[in-house]
Parts: C-alpha cells; structure tokens; sequence
C-alpha cells in the first residue's frame, strides 16, 4: 500500500513524494494522461490545453486502480481521520468514492449536477445526516469550479464538509484562488507538475517541452505557449 502523501507548498503546488511520483508513472503507464502541445485540446471552457487527463482509464487497470484507491484512502486517514461519509462527485468520482468507501468501512454517496426531474428529486444519493463529517471524492481539479458547487450543495444540505481528495489537479492559480475563497481544502495524489517532469524523465515527452507545460499552467489564458520552442 502507498504511504506516503503529498505535501502542499504555499502556491497550492505538491512537494513531490514517493505516491506524486508514482501515481504519475501510473498515469503515464495506462496513456491517460495525453501531451499535445502541438495539437491544443480545447476544453469546454474554452481554454486550450496541452494536456488532457482521463482518470476514468484507471479503473480498467487492476493494477492502477489499486494504486490509486489505496492512496485516496490514505489521504483521506492522514488528512481527515474524523471523516465518516464519501461523497463523490458525479460522474468521475463516483467508482473513486465507491472503491475507497470500501477500503475504509465508511458509507459513501454522490452528487449529481442537477436535481433529478422525477421520483424523489435527489441531487444527494445516498443517505446523508446533518452535520455528517464529510469528504467529497474528485478525479480531477482544473478551475475548481465543478467541485465547489459539489461542495456547496453538501453543505446547504447540512454536511460538515472537511475537505476533498482527488486524483490529479492541475494547480491552476484561478483554481487553487477559488479553493480558498470557498473554504475548502484539496489534497491531490499528484499534480500537473510532477506529471510533467516525470513525463520528461521517461521520455514521453522532450524536456524542452516542459518550460512550454508551466507556462500554460502559470497563465491558461497567454497562449504564447502554443508557439513557443
């Protein structure tokens, strides 16, 4: 099982440990994390990117699911120990939420992005008590903004939000400002970062690109990157 977890520098950034690196490595190993400095993916938000991670990938690999609900589960023992209901957010970090519920004997539940049209109307699955401590279980954190109306329909709901695990964030200054702003602490497995330079490491990527990889994560919005060599 991996022990150790990331530590957070004052930019919201991961110190990189034995788990930023190897969850990284597990990433990489399963291609769902794909580099396109080249050919920008676009997001729906309109912001080009040169990265684009699918979490989803890691549950069709054994060995990298256990990897990575392992490591969620000891986040959320070393970060918040008083938790005693997953949440997860829908429809990434349901399996996520489900799987590390399990590891840890606690209930889980999730999200949805909207009240259902019909039956009960829930937009909370699962049964949740007021003042339930909570942690809410994400794949992944770019702009933040998912998570924290996640969060928000938790807590207008009468949970005792701790914070947030997730898989991979990509430490983006609007989304670590926002984090802050709404109160809510995150604690990723690994980051976009330590992804980057592992990448260079190993060869999926040149090193020169990685001064290309910071500098959209610095500023999303400056595509000079795009151009840059």
């Amino acid at each position: 099982m991996i022990k150790m977890i990331n530590k957070e520098d004052t930019e919201g950034r991961i110190n990189m440990t034995e788990t930023n690196v190897k969850i990284a490595k597990d990433l990489l190993k399963i291609g769902a994390v794909f580099f396109r400095p080249e050919e920008p993916f676009t997001w729906a938000s309109g912001i080009k990117s040169p990265v684009y991670c699918d979490n989803r990938l890691t549950l069709t690999s054994v060995e990298v699911r256990g990897d990575v609900e392992n490591a969620l589960a000891c986040s959320v023992k070393e970060h918040f120990p008083e938790a005693e209901v997953l949440m997860g957010t829908s429809t990434a970090g349901i399996a996520h939420a489900a799987i590390t519920g399990h590891i840890l004997g606690l209930p889980m539940g999730y999200v949805r992005s909207g009240a259902k049209d019909h039956g009960r109307q829930n937009q909370i699955e699962g049964k949740l008590l007021p003042g339930q401590k909570t942690v809410v279980v994400e794949d992944l954190i770019s702009t933040g903004g998912s998570v924290i109306d996640v969060v928000n329909v938790l807590r207008e709901a009468g949970a005792d939000v701790l914070g947030v695990v997730s898989i991979f964030t990509y430490g983006m200054k609007k989304g670590i400002e926002r984090l802050a702003t709404a109160d809510v602490k995150n604690y990723s497995l690994t980051d976009f970062d330590c992804i980057a330079s592992v990448a260079a490491e190993e060869g999926y990527i040149k090193k020169e690109d990685v001064e290309r990889l910071i500098r959209f994560r610095n500023d999303p919005s400056d595509e000079s990157w795009i151009t840059a060599k």
